[in-house]
């Protein structure tokens, strides 16, 4: 097992084996490149069961697994960069599958919303495990834990293969196959990745994972809480209510995720702390099938998502009703159309990059999953999961995971990863969790302020000087004949004279560079909506 450290002994794997099919062969695809220096992406499983006959059960689990992948051929292989440099999938090793016991730990334990992460870990292989070691370990590692009072099923899926809609759809493959032989009725996976992109890239791949590692420019990761906030429909309806509720007639109502999107953005952005100009992003990563020209099918098996962004001074977002943050979301999802995808693929294409997973920036909030996912359809033959869960793998400050809540009755649970400090306030946050006010949160603010004062919502601010006055002016004029969209992020930079501002202060006499860029940004729409004093008070 990857999961490593000097803890106790909890899990003891007690045996290990390859599932393999034929082999076969596809080459990746530009929606797929992106994600070969993330991490494999981590499913956690619950079954509450008695496992009187845990080696009959494991070895229908892999019977089941070995069919599945002569259909999901790409999850046996590994993958190989050829002569011209692009990438290809080659599906003839194998799956990698552990079987363990930790007969000390009970469903319960795992299934909490603030089950311990590092006990989480032990149930899910390759922990830490970059997708670019595909080249040389397996593309799926399936592990098989005996509990207390049931089973683990942790998996770990090599995110360059395959995006959530493929997981997900392989996931009820297999466990369809484990009830039932029959596959005749089962939805094909479409493994003809031309159909989405065509193009042969070549990528200039690092010497491993830790050379790429010690060239991230975020510093090294930071200690993180994981916690499960489960929101039932009606709280859920709540939330969509209140984001809906000033929409003048004839508008487009805000969705269910563009509502929760929302309200999970703004309560984050309190939580932390955020200055009223610190700019605050958030992204979603948008499945791309149904955009395309043409559409292709759920059935794709791949990536076909990309990562849509937008963002706001946090006083805004914070200061401002809920459908302005409901707003904002529902413009950046609705421009990305085939246009603007094919746009970010050729700007890939030309440009190709070595990602790193915490390139969202500090203070993002960026969401995964979906509630549309069927995940507690997902039945070996134990019956519906007690709870799925993501492991820690890509899980960075902000990063979120929405699953559907387990009675299916249009509940959402929201998986949330953040520092411990923010985690904590936001877990006594009664405008989040939408239960009775107890103590005040952090930085808590009032429901609606006006435009004028949103900037500085704990202390009036002075009137700006006439300079930023004149500048913001000429700000606001600059963008206009730009054409921007209301969503589009327009910056302000100047380069600031520090001579005045260092402590002590140097004369005006000092000879050489003093001087030091200093940058802000904010969405077009509010940019030119909103008043002169919004700009201006931006550049204060």
């Amino acid at each position: 097992m990857e999961n490593g450290g000097g803890a106790p002994e909890v899990v003891r794997v007690t045996g290990s084996r390859t599932v393999a099919p034929s082999k076969s062969r596809c080459s990746l695809a530009t929606f797929d490149l992106p994600y070969i220096t993330f991490y494999y992406n981590q499913k956690l499983l619950l079954y509450r069961t008695p496992v009187t006959d845990f080696p009959d059960a494991v070895a229908r689990v892999t019977a089941s697994l070995a069919d599945a992948l002569r259909v999901f051929f790409p999850l046996a292989g590994r993958i190989r960069q050829d002569a011209d440099g692009s990438l290809a999938v080659e599906g003839d090793e194998g799956a990698e599958v552990l079987e363990a016991e930790a007969e000390a730990v009970a469903v319960d334990d795992l299934a909490a919303g603030d089950c311990a992460e590092d006990l989480m870990q032990r149930f899910v292989p390759y922990t830490g495990v970059m997708n670019l070691e595909g080249l040389r370990r397996p593309l799926l590692a399936v592990q098989l834990s005996k509990l207390k009072d049931g089973l683990a099923v942790g998996c770990a899926f090599n995110h360059a293969v395959l995006d959530g809609t493929s997981t997900w759809h392989f996931m009820s493959y297999w466990a369809q196959l484990c009830r039932s032989t029959d596959d005749k009725e089962l939805l094909q996976p479409i493994h003809e990745r031309s159909l989405a992109r065509s193009v042969r890239v070549r990528l200039d791949l690092p010497e491993s994972a830790e050379a790429h590692e010690k060239t991230d420019p975020n510093g090294p990761k930071k200690a993180l809480v994981a916690r499960v906030f489960s929101f039932p429909e009606a709280t859920v309806g709540r939330i969509k209510a209140a984001a809906n509720a000033a929409l003048p007639p004839g508008a487009k109502p805000f969705s269910t995720f563009q509502s929760l999107g929302a309200h999970i953005w703004r309560a984050v952005s309190r939580a932390r702390g955020l200055g009223p100009a610190d700019i605050t992003a958030f992204a979603v990563f948008a499945d791309c099938r149904g955009r395309l020209d043409p559409p292709l099918p759920p059935a794709y098996f791949g990536n076909l998502i990309q990562a849509v962004f937008t963002g706001v001074p946090a006083g805004m977002l914070l200061g401002g009703p809920p459908e302005l943050a409901a707003g904002l979301l529902q413009k950046v999802i609705g421009e990305h159309d085939a246009g603007a995808i094919t746009r970010r693929l050729e700007e890939y294409e030309a440009a190709p990059k070595l990602f790193h997973y915490s390139d969202a920036g500090p203070n993002c909030v960026a969401v995964g999953s979906s509630p549309r996912f069927k995940v507690y359809d997902v039945d070996f033959g134990f019956g519906r999961p007690e709870r799925v869960r993501s492991g820690g793998n890509n899980k960075f400050d902000g990063m979120v995971y929405l699953y559907p809540g387990r009675g299916g009755d249009g509940g959402i649970d929201v998986e949330l990863a953040l520092q411990p400090e923010p985690m904590q306030r936001l877990d006594k946050d009664a405008d989040f969790l939408l239960h009775q006010p107890t103590e005040a949160p952090y930085l808590c603010l009032p429901p609606r302020i006006s435009c004028s004062t949103a900037l500085d919502f704990l202390n009036p601010p002075p009137p700006p000087s006439l300079a930023l006055w004149l500048v913001s002016k000429s700000q606001r004029r600059s963008v206009r004949p730009g054409g921007l969209g209301p969503a589009d992020i327009t910056a302000f930079a100047v380069f600031a004279d520090c001579r005045g501002r260092l402590d002590p202060p140097l004369p005006p006499a000092y000879f050489g560079n003093l001087i030091q860029a200093v940058f802000t940004g904010v969405p077009a729409g509010m940019l030119l909506g909103g008043p002169p004093e919004l700009a201006a008070g931006l550049l204060e």
